[in-house]
């Protein structure tokens, strides 16, 4: 049985004039199987002359000629936790191989002519290129947004993950900035919290830090001083899902500009969140918390954005047009639905004390909002000597 609402799928797909699917980003291909990603590919994709390229493939209306076309050691993964899709082909080591299944089996099923929904960016040029040769006849449609579609709303299990990763990420953030101290570098603060990621079983994805009066979140040799602010913006992955979250430390007490600057990114936090429900439109959102924004006496260096997240960090619903990732929003006149999850960022850049922001991470539900991750929204202090 497949792990998704294949009714959905069946009616996405007839909107989109798609006759049978091919799935070969790692995040959807994970998502049509139920939550499995192989671990020996989770974070590169290159191998001897070419590349990893799972394929899922999907039939309208047909669930029973679904196929998974995998790498030759997913077999043993098969063989301890078999896959939904009664054909599994576990034989390709790079993109043509596994592109030549995938026309196998489309011919098997009498899909070699048909409306082939793919990820165009998604897709390598090589394998496209064989697919488009060997099934001469066929049209090649763009189905990214049938797939977002697909993943909008989350299963209660993919709440809970994303629950668990964004509490994950904070409780390392609040680990790192406790341990840190005068003198500790970027260097050394982004190593501690990756350590303190691994070990609560995510996945470390990236840190970008800021300390004292600097923009700049690269890694560098700068050290933390006292009375210098630090901001923490993290990404940690656990099992597939992304917690991606931002919170403020210094080095000593907080002054009362920093707690009344701090405290203008939370009005508009707030305002954003007190528009946060299902039925709401996600444009409504954006437009309380920039008006908001708009009256601060901080809206000059200040900027606000929200966004969709789960598998990936900009996902539906897309509420923004090209800000900062370049798409449409064109779910801004659409309304929220419980079980959207949605990151909402007030981002500060202070002329003289620096970086100062939070991000938070929240679950659409029916009369309004569950928070992930809430811990340590404001001042936490580093380590004394």
């Amino acid at each position: 049985m497949a792990p998704f609402d294949t009714s959905h799928l069946d009616a996405l797909m007839e909107e989109a004039g798609i006759d049978v699917l091919l799935a070969t980003s790692k995040h959807n291909t994970q998502y049509l199987l139920g939550g499995y990603r192989f671990i020996f590919f989770s974070t590169m994709d290159a191998i001897g002359h070419s590349r990893y390229l799972p394929v899922v493939i999907y039939e309208k209306g047909h669930a029973e000629n679904s196929a998974y076309v995998a790498n030759r050691m997913e077999g043993g993964e098969h063989q301890n936790h078999p896959f939904w899709t009664p054909a599994f082909h576990a034989a390709a080591w790079g993109t043509l191989d596994a592109a030549e299944y995938a026309v196998e089996h489309l011919r098997k099923i009498g899909k070699g002519v048909a409306r082939i929904g793919i990820e165009p960016s998604f897709l390598p040029l090589d394998a496209y290129r064989l697919l488009s040769e060997r099934l001469e006849g066929a049209t090649f449609v763009d189905a990214t947004g049938v797939l977002e579609r697909l993943r909008a709303v989350k299963t209660p299990e993919e709440l809970e993950k994303l629950r668990k990763a964004s509490e994950l990420v904070t409780d390392a953030m609040m680990a790192t900035i406790a341990w840190a101290r005068a003198g500790t570098t970027k260097n050394e603060i982004i190593e501690r919290l990756r350590q303190e990621e691994t070990n609560r079983g995510l996945q470390f994805e990236y840190c970008l830090l800021t300390l004292g009066s600097s923009h700049n979140r690269a890694a560098s040799d700068q050290a933390w001083r006292e009375g210098d602010v630090l901001s923490i913006d993290s990404g940690g992955n656990y099992r597939g899902y992304i917690g991606d979250l931002c919170r403020m430390g210094v080095l000593g007490h907080p002054d009362a500009e920093l707690e009344d600057l701090l405290g203008e990114v939370e009005q508009i936090q707030q305002a954003a969140f007190s528009k946060v429900r299902a039925g709401a439109r996600g444009g409504d959102v954006i437009a309380h918390a920039q008006s908001v924004l708009k009256a601060s006496k901080v809206a000059e260096f200040t900027d606000f954005f929200a966004h969709g997240m789960g598998l990936i960090t900009h996902e539906v619903p897309f509420l923004m047009t090209n800000h900062p990732v370049t798409y449409e929003g064109v779910d801004a006149a659409r309304p929220l639905e419980a079980g959207m999850v949605v990151s909402v960022e007030t981002t500060m850049l202070h002329p003289s004390r620096g970086f100062i922001k939070l991000e938070d991470t929240l679950a659409v539900t029916n009369d309004g909002y569950e928070m992930f991750g809430e811990n340590g929204r404001g001042w936490n202090r580093g380590a004394t000597a």
